[in-house]
């Protein structure tokens, strides 16, 4: 009973979505397919936003979507309708609801709520330990990740993307509820990339988060202590009322976690690298490597030799170079970005469907001399 054709390790973006291509294809109809996670999935721990074009997959369960957009700089302040596209929310919980109830009606695939403590590789199987149990699978792929698979190597720099974010209501409406506060770099640096992100739901309750690109963490004092701060600084307000709070650490790398994965076990989702190495956004990284991957798994070829490098891998790279070699700069490279270009184009290139004329562009946007630096660095 406990043997599986796949085990997912991981119940979050690139687990559910990975069980639900496999459950809705034919090809894995008859395979038997288990998703552990040590958490149920019955709370909000996490929220995903993202830009697209029109409609799109997760369209029913989007808690918010604006049409325009905020840009602040120390020199600059940009409002701007994004259309064609737009910027969407989503909430954990509503995610994992959903998913987990499509997932029920697969009958090949079954979730099991239990930790995952240890995996044993053969030539022929893997087998998975959980505090309670063992299970045995053809395949694995797990989503569990350890900044030491990152920072074990000194090639590829490793970052954070780093948050504290509160929910909050307001007595009185102070907020624009038709437009995101994207990055607020009005906010002291502290030789560091650091910004406020603002995602209001109506006139007088937003998400507001502290956000930083950074090696390090901070203590969470000095994360609320920020965001306290800039509810008075941006909005003059003192009466309001904190409904939720929010935390996390993105990695920003451009390592490819390819030494991790074996013929029989791939990791998948932050784990395996797909969280975009530039700005942290994961979901729709995920939801356009996935496909990839099942491809991949339906010709029958071992899961090490699945690359997912491209041109744009190299751009992030430099990226990540310039703000490891000089956090304290970050602001002035957006500042650059949204200075010379629109919203539009910069999320063109940040979902990496721009051609070479318009990576020339974006590229020729940023300050010149700590790209340059970087990309003779790499080459030498």
């Amino acid at each position: 009973m406990n043997n599986y054709d796949y085990i997912i390790i991981g119940a979050g973006a690139s687990g559910l979505l990975l069980a639900d291509a496999m459950g809705s294809d034919s090809f894995f109809a008859q395979k038997k397919i288990l998703i552990l996670d040590k958490d149920s999935k019955k709370t909000n721990d996490r929220t995903w936003c993202y830009w697209e074009k029109g409609n799109g997959q997760f369209d029913e369960i989007v808690h918010k979507q604006w049409g325009e957009l905020h840009f602040e700089g120390s020199q600059i302040s940009k409002r701007n309708e994004i259309a064609p596209y737009s910027y969407k929310m989503i909430k954990g919980i509503d995610f994992y609801n959903y998913y987990l109830h499509r997932i029920e009606g697969y009958e090949n695939i079954t979730f099991k709520q239990e930790e995952v403590v240890e995996l044993h590789e053969t030539s022929n199987e893997v087998t998975v330990d959980t505090l309670n149990n063992s299970y045995v699978a053809d395949y694995i792929f797990t989503s569990l990740f350890d900044y030491k698979m990152a920072i074990q190597q000194k090639k590829y720099p490793v970052l954070q993307q780093h948050f504290v974010g509160w929910e909050i209501k307001t007595k009185h409406p102070i907020f624009n509820a038709s437009e995101v506060t994207y990055m607020d770099f009005s906010i002291p640096q502290k030789g560091n990339t650091r910004f406020m992100y603002v995602l209001p739901y109506s006139n007088n309750t937003a998400l507001i988060e502290y956000t930083l690109f950074s090696e390090k963490l901070l203590p969470k004092q000095e994360y609320e202590e920020a965001i306290k701060n800039y509810i008075w600084d941006r909005y003059k307000c003192e009466d309001y009322t904190i409904t939720d709070k929010e935390s996390g650490s993105i990695p920003m790398t451009a390592y490819d976690f390819r030494e991790h994965h074996s013929d029989r076990i791939r990791y998948i989702g932050t784990a395996g690298g797909w969280a975009k190495p530039s700005t942290g956004y994961t979901l729709m990284s995920t939801a356009n490597k996935v496909p990839q991957l099942v491809h991949h798994i339906k010709n029958g070829k071992p899961l090490k030799k699945l690359k997912l490098k491209n041109k744009f891998w190299f751009y992030d790279l430099l990226f990540l170079d310039v703000l490891h070699h000089d956090n304290a700069i970050g602001y002035q490279v957006f500042e650059s970005l949204f200075k010379s270009l629109s919203p539009q184009m910069v999320f063109k290139f940040l979902d990496e469907k721009t051609n070479l004329w318009e990576d020339i562009i974006y590229i020729n946007s940023c300050p010149k001399t700590p790209f340059i630096k970087a990309f003779f660095k790499r080459l030498f």
